[in-house]
């Protein structure tokens, strides 16, 4: 066994100090009505120590040292109470009553007005704030989601600095980025929906999200190897709402721009006189068209969810997300020069370039079970099953190259359409069983601990066929958007694999005063990858490290490594024909979080360098054609700065701001040019949003507007001579497609604790921005619009 690994078992299991004397904390905790508020959970504040009631209300917080404390008590649908708590030579009884909350806007911006958001272990597998963790972590809340009117995941992310649209492929799909690594991996309840390694994203429904939680950089440690090409950026987690132990729901009616009319529910409650076992459902139907003629959608969405609280320290939680989307696809317009120079056409709206019966249709089902046991009050045990299908069924055209006249010009407005048809099947599943570990002693030194292990799954399989060239059409003209008879499509081309991986996970966050922390974790796992004609298999070590140190109370500096493996490529052949193995991405990531004002407000500076120089890279003749062979060297490299200032400046006063800087850069590598940038990656993206509720006689009335920026970048890869894929003209420099800001407002009015309204404005300025895949998908913003929202909570 490795040294450091012997020494960090050996710290993680030593044996318990000897105690002063300890006492118990005891009580009951019941609601104005004096029914026992049962499962409430009483922590004492600053000490990391806490326990929940029972089904009677009751609670007994043991091994208490004499001290002051302040004892606080949570509920989920109640006012959160402190009481001041002094322990000197006895135990100590104290009895809460806790207030009905009917005041959704309490919930903070940055997600739940408790410990953590919830299911913020499907990726951290610590039992941590997030300001507490060593990683940046963003959370996007049900309110900010809600206050709003966020319907997709680029509107609700674009609240995170440095988290930007990679692409939307036609508006099939939400494909988002982070750090300048394309198409990040998007999670819902912890498992990911999509296996295409390209990440190009996925659809889904706001309606059923409680919170959206974004871990930027390397995932390594908790989330299993590298296997995405945005991997290294981080990871995005969509948390499914799920069932609370009061009655209550809403319903709600948004109709506005574009023929959009879209009815809402939300119920909840518990199912037995004990309260210890509750429901929830959500659902939503929704059908609009677009300001592009021709292109209309509909879904309809419904996320039921059950949890039982079996006893005092057990809860079982049961969950599903089914969400069916038919829209139709708009390959959008076209860039009028070669692709060194910026000409896309502002196509009129009236203009569609696809045909009348494309459509894309996207069937996605989610389903999990969480298993929590207490078995001490340091100790406990989380099993977690998690399961995703994904069906795509897509029927589009595409847009191929200008055409050129009888004298050999070429006439950009002039363009070859094609056809294609293509299926999709993935299913993807995760089974995680975690030991954490609490606040453990070993003499003066505290630890907080996870050793788990998982066992993930993922099967794809493909099949399309398609015609390059069916029809031209001139895009300054009248559209025919009749597809042809005579398609002559392909034969099926089909594609697929299976993977498995089984990792096995620990971290140990060691407290050795006030002011010190050192987080140390490893990750090893096993790949077992399986196409139709080949099997591959592969292993990996991923190690993390590093420091909290906290000169003040509110003030965590922290610094850490990192790094992740990419095993896609690990099989490729050397010249002299071995295989070269994983590839690795390197991390360093070092910053400040601060927390004012009881948390309601923080602050979170940081510093990123991730290199990938363990490349395997093409090997090419002197005539840049690909010999068949790899090489090991490279260097790509992302770095840069991000800074986020979230939460309550006032009572009545909230504000999400976040910039970032990112220098993306591929260096010493054999298919770029050195110092270019990779496609779709801003050197600068800016986000500013606040929200104002009034008070006295305007009580009701809020006011919120948001602005958010984000600059140009290259709408293609730069080529140093080898790449000629799509839109990609060796050694041509690729332009850069315009910054935009996007300014929208909302207006709400609560007229009574049932009945709500509010307004949408997006797009204000009516400014158009472009987001673009390549040249194949370059697609515009949604111009201004309107929307109202009627909400009935009950």
């Amino acid at each position: 066994m490795k040294p450091t690994l012997l020494l960090f078992m050996l710290g993680l299991f030593l044996g318990y100090a000897q105690q002063e004397q300890q006492y118990v904390i005891k009580g009951s905790v019941t609601s104005a009505y004096g029914e026992p508020a049962s499962y409430a959970h009483i922590s004492i504040l600053k000490h990391k120590k806490g326990v929940a009631a029972d089904e009677n209300g009751a609670y007994s917080i043991t091994d208490v040292a004499p001290g002051d404390y302040e004892l606080k008590v949570s509920a989920v649908g109640f006012k959160s109470i402190t009481k001041h708590v002094t322990v000197s030579d006895s135990d100590v009884i104290v009895n809460f009553e806790i207030k009905i909350d009917t005041a959704l806007d309490e919930v903070e911006v940055f997600g739940s007005r408790f410990e953590h958001p919830d299911k913020i272990e499907a990726l951290t597998r610590l039992p941590l704030a997030t300001y507490e963790q060593i990683q940046s972590i963003s959370v996007i809340s049900e309110k900010v989601i809600e206050d709003q009117g966020t319907l997709t995941i680029a509107d609700a992310t674009k609240n995170v600095p440095g988290v930007y649209s990679f692409a939307t492929y036609g508006n099939r799909s939400e494909s988002m980025s982070s750090r300048g690594f394309r198409g990040i991996p998007i999670l819902k309840n912890g498992v990911r929906v999509h296996s295409d390694f390209r990440g190009t994203g996925i659809l889904t429904d706001m309606q059923g999200v409680d919170n959206i939680q974004v871990l930027k950089g390397a995932a390594s440690i908790t989330q299993g190897v590298a296997t995405d090409l945005g991997s290294p950026g981080g990871v995005i987690n969509i948390v499914t709402k799920t069932p609370k132990y009061q009655y209550g729901g809403q319903a709600s009616l948004r109709a506005g721009s574009f023929g959009q009319v879209r009815p809402t529910f939300d119920v909840y409650g518990p199912m037995n006189d004990k309260k210890n076992t509750a429901f929830r459902v959500n659902g939503a139907i929704e059908r609009a068209d677009s300001y592009r003629a021709g292109v209309s959608s509909q879904r309809f969405y419904i996320n039921p969810s059950y949890e039982w609280r079996m006893d005092e320290g057990t809860t079982l939680t049961f969950e599903m997300d089914y969400f069916d989307d038919s829209r139709t696809p708009d390959p959008g317009t076209v860039n009028l020069a070669e692709n060194d120079t910026n000409a896309i056409y502002d196509l009129p709206h009236s203009q569609f370039l696809g045909y009348k019966n494309d459509k894309a249709l996207t069937q996605n089902l989610n389903y999990s079970a969480r298993f929590k046991k207490t078995l001490t009050d340091k100790l406990s045990l989380n099993a977690a099953y998690f399961a995703s299908s994904l069906d795509l069924d897509v029927k589009n055209a595409s847009l191929g190259d200008a055409i050129s006249d009888i004298e050999g010009n070429t006439v950009y407005n002039l363009r070859t359409r094609g056809y294609s048809t293509a299926t999709r099947e993935d299913k993807n599943s995760v089974l995680q069983i975690d030991l954490i570990g609490d606040d453990l002693q070993t003499g003066t030194i505290s630890h907080t601990f996870q050793i788990g292990m998982d066992y993930r799954t993922s099967t794809y399989n493909t099949s399309s066929r398609s015609v390059s060239v069916l029809d031209t059409l001139d895009v300054f003209g009248t559209i025919s958007n009749q597809l042809p008879d005579d398609l002559d499509l392909s034969d099926p081309s089909e594609a697929g694999s299976e993977s498995r991986s089984i990792g096995f996970v620990a971290q140990d966050v060691i407290t050795f005063n006030t002011w010190l922390k050192s987080f140390l974790g490893f990750r090893y796992s096993t790949t077992e990858t399986s196409t139709e004609t080949e099997t591959n298999s592969s292993d990996a070590f991923n190690p993390l490290a590093g420091i909290i140190i906290s000169p003040l109370e509110n003030l965590n500096v922290f610094a850490s490594y990192t790094n992740s493996s990419y095993p896609r490529t690990g099989t490729r052949l050397s010249e002299d024909g071995k295989e070269l193995g994983n590839e690795r991405f390197d991390q360093l990531e070092a910053g400040i979080k601060t927390n004012w004002l009881d948390s309601r407000l923080r602050f979170n500076l940081t510093y990123f360098k991730i290199n990938n120089k363990d490349i395997n890279l093409p090997v090419y003749d002197e005539n840049w054609i690909a010999t068949g062979f790899y090489q090991k060297g490279g260097n790509d490299q992302r770095q840069g700065i991000e800074v986020e200032l979230t939460g309550r400046v006032l009572d009545n006063f909230e504000v999400i701001t976040g910039y970032s800087y990112i220098d993306a850069q591929y260096k010493e590598h054999t298919s770029y040019v050195y110092g270019s940038a990779p496609l779709n990656t801003p050197k600068h993206t800016f986000n500013v949003y606040g929200n104002y509720a009034f008070k006295n006689k305007l009580k009701g009335l809020s006011l919120g507007a948001g602005a958010y920026y984000t600059g140009d970048r290259p709408i293609n890869d730069w080529s140093a001579g080898p790449v000629t894929h799509e839109g990609i003209v060796p050694n041509q420099k690729p332009f850069n497609v315009e910054a935009y800001t996007l300014v929208n407002a909302q207006v709400g009015y609560r007229f009574n604790q049932n009945w709500g309204v509010r307004f949408l404005l997006n797009n204000i300025f009516d400014e158009i921005g472009y987001n673009a895949y390549r040249t194949r998908y370059i697609n515009q913003t949604d111009p201004r619009s309107f929307y109202g929202v009627l909400t009935y909570s009950f």
